[in-house]
């Protein structure tokens, strides 16, 4: 590869200026982080869009994505779909295991459950595990983890909980030997934290099953597909199955403001709500036996 070409002879010609760029602004959208190695994924994953769009080299795609706002879903969706990690948004799980288990454990609590709502291929309903593994082994702790997709491709992939081991460096280390089993050039998630997590198929557009109440949501990046009516919709409903008490979190780059009033920002990107009704506290429902 030469400094300025992805290899000798490419369909489109991408600069390291072009990459810079592409990697910038998909930090700033969807917090993933693409490093140099990460340049020939980039490069085969935004090619279609290059196509589609008639346009001969990537400083031109680049020069659409900057005025533009139209193209940005697509780019965005090229780059991600699919396409995650272990503890991505580490703050996230900071924030899970300083404060919000610390709050657990000062009130007692012993029912706990979340819902990763865009599981993806699983990376997050385990992260969340591992995060939450000193109390998973507790005995007198109910805890489960619901963990919806649309696509039931990931979904089969999250459940099987096998992983390459270059996803590994997402990990700490002591993690690693609580949570996982080498497999050669592959690990998988012990029977401890896949017990504690329900894979389940949920169009978030569609009815939901569940009846509440969850203690933590996740939505990450999930919000930047839909337009704001929708994002108004999904953000009550919930409102509706969240405990007073408990926690919405979102996606680097998205934002309840002008979206909902029910509820306050306490971190980066990390919600509580503002106003206090009664839930009922069943378990996932038909999602979650």
């Amino acid at each position: 590869m030469s400094t300025n070409h992805l290899d000798d002879e490419p369909e489109f010609l991408m600069t390291d200026k072009n990459f810079e760029y592409i990697r910038t602004l998909a930090y700033q959208q969807t917090g993933i982080v693409l490093p140099e190695r990460k340049k020939h994924m980039v490069y085969s994953r935004l090619c279609r869009r290059l196509r589609v769009l008639g346009h001969n080299d990537f400083g031109e795609y680049c020069q659409t994505l900057e005025h533009n706002n139209d193209e940005l879903p697509n780019f965005i969706n090229a780059l991600t779909t699919n396409l995650t990690s272990f503890f991505r948004e580490r703050h996230h799980f900071d924030f899970l295991n300083d404060v919000v288990m610390d709050q657990w454990r000062k009130q007692g609590k012993k029912r706990i459950r979340i819902w990763s709502s865009a599981c993806s291929t699983g990376e997050e309903p385990y992260s969340i595990a591992m995060t939450l593994q000193p109390m998973l082994a507790q005995a007198q702790l109910d805890i489960k983890i619901l963990a919806t997709d649309l696509d039931t491709n990931v979904l089969a992939k999250a459940q099987a909980g096998i992983y390459p081991k270059d996803n590994l460096e997402h990990i700490a280390n002591d993690m690693q030997k609580s949570c996982i089993n080498l497999l050669g050039n592959q690990f998988e998630i012990k029977p401890l934290i896949k017990n504690h997590i329900h894979f389940k198929q949920l169009n978030l557009l569609q009815s939901w099953p569940m009846k509440g109440s969850f203690d933590v949501i996740f939505c990450r990046n999930v919000m930047i597909y839909f337009d704001a009516e929708t994002r108004k919709k999904i953000i009550a409903r919930f409102r509706q199955l969240l405990s007073n008490d408990g926690y919405l979190i979102i996606g680097h780059s998205e934002t309840l403001h002008h979206i909902s009033d029910e509820f306050v920002l306490i971190g980066h990107t990390i919600y509580r709500p503002k106003t206090h009704t009664t839930h009922s506290l069943s378990q996932f429902g038909t999602e979650g036996k």
